[in-house]
């Protein structure tokens, strides 16, 4: 958003954008003015033609000279994956020979994507594969490599027919054979069936199975074809072989939908995204070739594609919808869709889907008139007060969005002031009086109208009419909406006056109510408040209950605080329960003492020790209390000068001086320090420095399982030869533990393994070996390597082991013969093959290896004459041409190779090759018969010439096949032998084609095919076989009305393809059934040039159209006619001059009058000017101009609105009165007008207006005074009201005042026995103090209250007493203190089980001997149903309320 600093039109107005295809500019205006520009995206865009658009944003103000400011935009376009990849080839096609390696590059396929990042990523997958296919061959995914898994078999692949195969295909090859001689081994094959194949001998017993004529999948997908063979003996035998052929699918039909078009209704509104119709297509084709894809082309709507509207399921073809249709926007668009099978190449059609939205009724009718006001008020119309019955008062337009019958509005008079009086035309909206106006009837009326239109459910619109029955303007002016407005806003006025007295009356007696309330409270204690009065308690029983430890007491306090107390708040303390547990504990006990028993060690003497401990113990492990076993006292040890030696090792042990235990200093391997010895001991001695005693200390070290077994290597290689002997043994390497005794190797085991097992053998010394042993025979070919584990244990707990691999080497043993790939070799060869052609590469395996897989290739048994055609290299067994090949004197040649292994052995196979013929004669062609014309009328099948072919070749090449162009509409069909017919193949059309020049072409199937070719002329003879034909199928004319007599309004051609006579057309008029029989005298038709006249004038207003049919009639025999309807529209001339509805000219010839205020502003609307005209179109359109004004500054019109409004304020110099001339023109060519005069007069009420108006106005209701009384109340009652609180307020500032002069005096503790104050004899207290008086409820969450801090008035005078009605508490001694203090009353209310600890210790000090309580809280207690229990806390009953330093005072407990 572009900001400037300017204000009003200097600011910012407007943006701009630089022109380009794809985006636009929309211009907002925000919450606070400011407008802001925002970018829409009108055209898709396509990162693959522009990754970035450059864009300039101009900003505007709006001042003089305008200024401006740019900003550029780069708009970068993301990719997104809009593209799919492209294989660099439709179709790959490689081969390969079937002894190709395994894992040789079979081809790489490659493909592209136009998008980036991740989506040009492109990986590979095998789409449409056969599962054996899928087994034979790898794809890399990501490079695109096709690889051989397996090894390829020619003989094993299933080789279907393709459908496409042409006549002559060779499809098989086959070889009978009769073991008898002369005519009996004679043979001759046959198929049983008729099948579209034959059987052709080829050379000696040599047949080829060969396509007859053209296949078809769909038809025919496979054939079981049995040969019969029978030999020419007597009786003759025959054999039968079943050959199972499959025809394969080739893309050779594209996809049909079910229907040639889809028409779908859509109701509008429908939701986004739902389905809307499913097109279907089929195609007969097989596996991808008839997976269908459906997709939409792509097209525009209104500017925007179709892709924004629709959409499709590719999968499926379920049409769905991209957003809500609108009828009223678009009612119909057309959608191509195309059905696209997966075949390569693709064959594809196209189906046109119309979709027809419905209307549904979703618009409210709109009222165009009459219009409301600027401030919602509905316009007043005025009715003579002589209108008659049937009177058109005025009338009420609305239009709907809708169409059809949601369209079709009705009026109703929904409700009237009088219902009989008024009528409202039920589809034309008129408003007409029912009867006259009688003095009875009201002369104001409101009118509610209801329009409602057709649609379910129907949709409706209010509008009001207000009516005056008035002759002029001045009976009408006390009707005026002003006046009511006035009063709407005096009633509102009345109901506020209303409410705020209301709302102070209340307030005033509520506070009268709570002060009276106040007032009883303190006067006394009636019965009907016991909860209110001043007394708490009787005043001759105010003490204490006799017996602390259970009573009743009250909820209420009085307390007085010290003035000198900092305190505000008095707390009520939750009393808890502690009870306390009294622990004995003996101070003087020791803890108990722990000893350690070490069973290891023992003493075996006096001077030598033994203990034993397990390897590999941690560091500072405990071996044995030295100084127990030796007797020695721990204590003393440091003293007597102890020390350990050890002898001649690492220092293992350490003595601990202080309690005399021998501990390890680190971890201990046996192993190490002992190898295989079988027992480990550790020396050392304890010296006794004051008695020079030496002892001896050995360590035994106990073996551990800590280490498992271990191999010399973790793999061990035996090589075996194929052919040794079962139960062959072969030892295995030993595995080694340091470990000792059980802990030590004790056993092996062998991976399961098929072929070996293993053998434990025992050494002299007890020790084991493992030896292989030979379980079944061995073969390299099957397996060439054995791999097994052979595991060692120990006897430990746990068990550890140790492994390693045994690597069986199987060594090779010619025992493998070689072996050709194929007992017999057919091969093919051309007749012109030149020499030094490789023929074919024998291929042998042998699963020897070394020299025993080395293999040499030579003929066994070949002829002579063959010897010197081909040549066998011995060691790549390829075989090459070395002479000339003739088919013609031998077409076959047969011979054995062998091949044999560097062991001797061999294998033998049988090596046929085929010379195939070279066609090398074409065909001849001759004509026999021919004719040169034909009728076009000629049924399918009529012969038109006689043809003769004939070919020198043989076999396939000399097999002929004649064919025609398929474009034209004859065929060649075979008579007899090589005779052909030439023959219609269909109904012909001369005037399409007139005549033909046919091409008849021979071709033999030979490879490269031979042909020849001759031209048959043929010439189509005429018949009438088309009726004339229009070039439309509906005609619409147009004819201004008013035109002249005999006028040409228009002509009609129609053709007729025909020839001559049948084509020559006459035209005439034909009436419809259904129209008006006077059509001849208003139109006439030339019947040879099919113009058009008039015959009379043509009047709009009587008729706008009119619809006739015109037929056109060739001179054929028998003639052929057709008919086309024609519409003439009428069209509308400016012949009517508008009519002025309002204001309308009364009957006196005076004019209308309307009222101004003179504060009006500038735009207020003065009165509307309303015409119509009977002309339609622009003729009818109507403009208002201001012809002639008293001010032409003061007023303009609106120019299509006829809204007279003020062009600016009134001034003083202005004439009060007004005369406005209106002009109404049309828009007609020329144009017509009419004028009216409007009186307009400035005053702000009638009263000033009725100088300037001719006659007298109608006399104004006086004022209600209503409103001033409501006033006067309001006002009286907020005096009265705010009285009554300055009153209270002075009186309690009164006897504030009255109580800071007062003087308490001294507190005497009168009126309550000493006995209540057992244990604080001597306790003197003169207080200053604050009291307050407090009360409980039984709701009561609080446990807190405050006070106020006490202020000192010591220099008031003392001889003014506090009042104290009742007093509970009275000091005893006078002449203790001389302070006094004053009282202030607060209420409290707490719940009634709440327990209460006052605590107040700022001027309170304790003693255990004596209780002083130099300044006291106290409490007087009134009686409420409540049980209190009193738990002293010692033999000393605390003065209630009054609480000791050592928190010994009474708790009160609430039951």
């Amino acid at each position: 958003m572009a900001e400037d600093p300017d204000t009003g039109m200097n600011s910012l107005q407007n943006y701009q954008l630089s022109p380009n295809q794809y985006f636009i500019l929309e211009v907002r205006e925000g919450e606070e003015g400011n407008k802001y520009a925002e970018l829409v995206l009108q055209k898709p865009l396509d990162r693959e033609r522009g990754q970035t658009l450059h864009l300039e944003l101009l900003a505007l103000d709006g001042g003089e000279p305008r200024k401006t400011g740019t900003a550029q935009i780069w708009v970068n376009v993301t990719d997104a994956n809009d593209n799919a990849p492209v294989f660099t080839q439709e179709v790959y096609k490689v081969s390969l020979k079937e002894n190709t390696p395994v894992g040789s590059s079979l081809l790489q396929v490659a493909a592209s994507d136009s998008d980036e990042g991740s989506n040009a990523y492109v990986t590979y997958s095998f789409g449409n594969i056969a599962e054996t296919a899928l087994q034979k061959f790898k794809l890399d995914p990501q490079y695109g490599i096709i690889t051989i898994k397996e090894m390829l078999d020619f003989e094993e692949t299933e080789n279907p027919v393709p459908e496409d195969s042409s006549p002559g295909t060779v499809v098989a090859l086959i070889s009978v054979k009769d073991r008898d001689s002369g005519e009996n081994g004679k043979c001759d094959c046959h198929l049983q069936s008729d099948f579209p194949f034959k059987i052709v001998p080829t050379s000696k017993n040599y047949y080829k199975l060969l396509t007859e004529s053209a296949l078809d999948r769909e038809k025919t997908p496979h054939y079981n074809l049995t040969i019969t063979a029978t030999d020419k003996g007597t009786p003759p035998l025959s054999t039968h072989k079943t050959i199972s052929l499959q025809i394969s699918d080739i893309n050779d039909n594209s996809p049909t939908f079910e229907e040639s078009s889809y028409n779908l209704f859509v109701p509008e509104n429908n939701p986004s995204g739902a389905s809307l119709y499913t097109v279907r297509a089929a195609d007969p084709d097989l596996d991808r070739n008839s997976r269908i894809t459906y997709s939409i082309l792509t097209s525009n709507i209104k500017d925007l594609p179709l892709s924004s509207y629709v959409s499709i399921n590719s999968e499926t073809g379920t049409i769905y919808a991209q957003r809500s249709f609108d009828y009223e926007q678009f009612r119909e668009f057309c959608i191509q869709v195309k059905a696209q099978d997966g075949g390569s190449p693709a064959l594809s059609s196209n189906v046109t889907v119309w979709v027809f939205v419905v209307d549904q009724n979703d618009n409210s009718p709109r009222i165009l008139y009459p219009s409301k006001g600027d401030d919602g008020s509905s316009l007043l119309e005025m009715v003579p007060n002589s209108a008659e019955s049937g009177y058109l008062v005025t009338k009420v337009v609305a239009v709907d969005a809708d169409s059809g019958h949601n369209a079709w509005l009705s009026f109703h008079l929904l409700q009237a002031t009088e219902p009989a009086l008024f009528s409202i035309g039920s589809h034309t909206g008129e408003i007409r009086t029912s009867r006259v106006f009688l003095e009875k009837d009201a002369v104001r009326h409101r009118l509610v109208i209801l329009i409602k239109d057709n649609g379910t459910p129907s949709l409706s619109a209010t509008v009001t009419v207000n009516l005056v029955f008035a002759e002029n303007f001045q009976e009408a002016l006390p009707e005026m909406s002003n006046q009511s407005t006035e009063l709407d806003h005096q009633s509102e006025l009345q109901f506020y006056l209303v409410l705020a007295l209301a709302l102070i009356s209340f307030l005033f007696l509520l506070t009268l109510t709570l002060a009276v309330m106040m007032k009883v409270r303190q006067s006394g204690n009636p019965k009907f408040l016991p909860c209110i009065g001043p007394d708490y308690f009787p005043p001759n029983n105010g003490m204490f209950p006799p017996n602390y430890e259970e009573g009743t007491l009250p909820y209420s306090y009085q307390l007085c605080l010290s003035s000198e107390s900092r305190k505000n708040k008095l707390n009520f303390l939750t009393p808890t329960v502690q009870i306390l547990e009294n622990v004995s504990c003996n101070k003087s006990s020791e803890p108990s003492s722990c000893s350690v028993d070490n069973n290891n060690s023992n003493v075996e003497n006096n001077d030598q020790i033994h203990y034993s401990i397990p390897e590999e113990t941690d560091k500072g492990s405990m071996v044995g209390n030295v100084a127990k076993d030796l007797g020695l006292d721990a204590k003393d040890l440091s003293g007597r000068g102890i020390q350990l030696v050890s002898r001649g090792r690492s220092e293992y042990f350490a003595l601990n001086y202080k309690n005399g235990h021998l501990y390890t200093t680190k971890r201990i391997d046996r192993e190490e320090i002992c190898g295989w010895r079988e027992k480990c001991n550790l020396n050392a001695e304890v010296i006794v420095g004051d008695s020079m005693k030496v002892y001896g200390v050995e360590v035994e070290i106990l073996d551990i399982n800590d280490h498992a077994p271990t191999f010399q290597s973790e793999i061990l290689m035996v090589n075996i030869s194929e052919h040794t002997a079962l139960g062959s043994r072969f030892p295995l390497y030993e595995a080694q533990d340091p470990d000792l005794g059980n802990n030590s190797v004790q056993g092996y085991k062998l991976s399961n393994g098929s072929h070996f097992s293993l053998v434990l053998e025992t050494s002299v010394k007890g020790k084991q070996h493992a030896k292989l042993v030979l379980e079944r025979p061995l073969d390299r070919e099957e397996l060439a390597s054995h791999n097994l584990v052979l595991t060692a244990f120990d006897g430990g707990h746990p068990a550890k082991t140790g492994t390693t691999q045994v690597h069986v080497v199987v060594l090779d043993a010619n025992d493998n013969a070689p072996i050709f790939s194929q007992h017999i070799y057919e091969v093919s060869c051309r007749e012109d093959i030149p020499i030094g052609t490789t023929v074919i590469r024998l291929k042998a395996t042998d699963l020897d290896e070394g020299i025993n897989k080395q293999m040499k290739f030579s003929f066994h048994k070949i002829a002579a004459e063959t010897s010197q055609l081909f040549h066998l290299d011995s060691n790549s067994g390829e075989i090459t041409l070395v002479g000339n090949v003739d088919f013609e004197e031998t077409p076959f040649h047969e011979m054995e190779v062998q091949v044999q292994d560097g062991g001797g052995l061999l294998d033998r196979a049988t090596l046929m090759v085929f010379i195939t013929d070279v066609n090398d004669n074409a065909p001849e062609l001759a004509i026999t018969s021919v004719i040169n014309s034909v009728p076009e009328d000629s049924p399918a099948g009529t012969s038109v010439a006689l043809l003769n072919v004939q070919d020198k070749d043989s076999a396939e090449n000399a097999e002929v096949t004649c064919t025609v162009p398929d474009n034209l509409p004859f065929l060649l069909t075979k008579s007899y032998d090589n005779y052909y017919s030439l023959v219609t193949s269909r109904t012909l059309d001369r005037e399409q084609v007139a005549a033909y020049n046919i091409t008849v072409t021979a071709a033999d199937s030979g490879t490269p095919p031979l042909s020849s070719s001759t031209i048959i002329s043929l010439k189509i003879l005429d018949t009438n076989d088309n009726p004339p034909s229009f070039l439309e199928k509906v005609y619409t004319f147009y004819i201004s009305e008013n035109n002249p007599r005999g006028a040409s309004i228009f002509s009609l051609k129609a053709d007729d393809p025909d020839w001559g006579e049948n084509s020559r057309i006459t035209y005439s008029v034909v009436e419809e059934d259904n129209k008006d029989s006077q059509l001849s005298s208003a139109l006439s038709i030339n019947s040879e040039t099919g113009t058009v006249y008039a015959l009379h004038p043509f009047d709009y207003e009587e008729f706008q159209q009119i619809s006739f049919l015109v037929k056109a009639q060739d001179g054929g025999s028998p003639p052929l006619s057709s008919s086309v309807s024609v519409t003439l529209f009428i069209l509308d001339q400016n012949d009517n001059t508008p009519e002025i509805l309002y204001p309308s000219v009364p009957n006196d010839g005076s004019t209308g009058v309307e009222l101004a205020p003179h504060s009006s502003e500038p735009g207020y609307l003065v009165t509307k000017v309303v015409a119509v005209d009977a002309d339609s179109g622009q003729n009818g359109w109507l403009s208002y101009q201001l012809l002639k004004a008293t001010e032409p500054g003061l007023f303009t019109i609106g120019l299509h609105t006829g809204e007279i409004r003020t062009a600016r304020f009134f001034l003083d110099k202005d004439a009060l009165k007004q005369s406005l001339v209106v002009l109404v023109k049309d828009n007609g060519q020329p144009p017509l007008s009419a004028s009216v005069t409007v009186t307009v007069v400035l005053a702000d009420s009638i009263s000033e207006s009725l100088s300037d108006i001719s006659s007298i106005s109608a006399p104004i209701d006086p004022q209600s005074d209503l409103t001033f009384y409501l006033v006067v109340a309001v006002a009286f009652v907020s005096c009265l009201f705010f009285t009554f609180l300055l009153v209270l307020v002075a009186i309690r500032l009164h006897r504030w005042r009255t109580s800071q002069l007062c003087d308490s005096g001294d507190i005497n503790f009168t009126g309550v026995p000493v006995s209540q104050f057992v244990g604080i004899d001597g306790v003197q207290a003169f207080l200053h103090s604050y009291c307050h008086d407090f009360s409980l409820t039984t709701d009561s969450r609080k446990s807190n209250f405050g006070f106020p801090k006490g202020i000192s008035s010591n220099t008031l005078p003392s001889q003014q007493p506090c009042e104290m009605k009742d007093p509970f508490l009275v000091a005893e001694n006078n002449s203790s203190h001389g302070d006094s203090a004053t009282t202030q009353p607060y209420n409290v209310f707490l719940s009634r089980k709440d327990s209460l600890v006052f605590m107040m210790n700022r001027y309170m000090w304790y003693s255990y001997t004596r209780a002083v309580v130099p300044h006291a809280v106290c409490g007087a207690i009134v009686a409420l149903p409540e049980r209190i229990k009193w738990a002293p806390s010692d033999k000393n009953i605390c003065l209630p309320w009054c609480i000791s330093s050592s928190l010994r005072c009474s708790a009160m407990e609430v039951k």
